[in-house]
């Protein structure tokens, strides 16, 4: 039995030593996959396809952003007007008080010669300065539409309201140069459909204590 087991051992050293490596032909060798490859390419295709439409996107997305942002918007009123800076120093430079009387009557004349006069309506002095001449050039004589005005005005201005007649009255009127500014509602007394407001200005001066009298009115053609 030794004797057997000794040459086993002989005739295996024997036939390694010959080369014969026998673990070299039950090495399996690195599996192959093909479709595994062939799907990562393709997912490699996909996202760079992807990549390239993500691009045309924003790209597009770019070119409509661009595309608004240089369009000019429209507005529904082309004629509106930018009022200048209000002009601080001019109205500060503005006489405070005053005796003067600015009084008169208000009213329309339509065509026949009738006077249809403004009862109950609201009437004001507004200081003539850059800032308000820019308003009776641009939109009582010119008719546009104007930016909204600074509230400081409202500090300057002078109000009043004329009576069942149309008769009104200005006391303590600083001397200086005014636009007298109201408004007359006249419908079919005027030979209107419907009621329309009419604004009428004047421009006018007083000086000291003086007492001006003056009709504001405007002829319906």
């Amino acid at each position: 039995m030794k004797l057997l087991k000794k040459i086993s051992l002989i005739a295996t050293i024997a036939f390694v030593l010959s080369g014969c490596n026998i673990y070299r032909q039950m090495v399996i060798p690195t599996p192959y996959y093909p479709k595994e490859t062939q799907n990562q390419n393709l997912g490699q295709e996909v996202s760079t396809n992807d990549t390239t439409i993500n691009e045309k996107k924003q790209n597009l997305n770019q070119s409509v952003t661009t595309t608004i942002k240089e369009s000019p918007i429209k507005t529904k009123n082309k004629t509106m007007v930018q009022r200048i800076p209000f002009p601080e120093a001019e109205y500060a430079s503005l006489a405070k008080t005053g005796s003067a009387t600015v009084t008169g009557y208000i009213y329309a004349l339509t065509p026949t010669g009738k006077k249809v006069y403004a009862r109950q309506t609201r009437l004001y002095l507004n200081p003539v300065t850059s800032y308000s001449t820019q308003w009776y050039n641009e939109s009582y004589l010119g008719g546009a539409k104007m930016s909204k005005v600074d509230p400081r005005l409202f500090n300057y201005l002078k109000f009043t309201t004329s009576d069942n007649n149309g008769k009104f009255e200005f006391l303590n009127v600083p001397s200086g140069s005014y636009y007298l500014i109201g408004v007359i509602k006249c419908g079919s007394e005027c030979g209107y459909s419907q009621t329309k407001n009419i604004r009428v200005t004047k421009k006018i001066s007083v000086v000291g204590s003086e007492i001006k009298s003056i009709d504001l009115s405007k002829s319906i053609q």
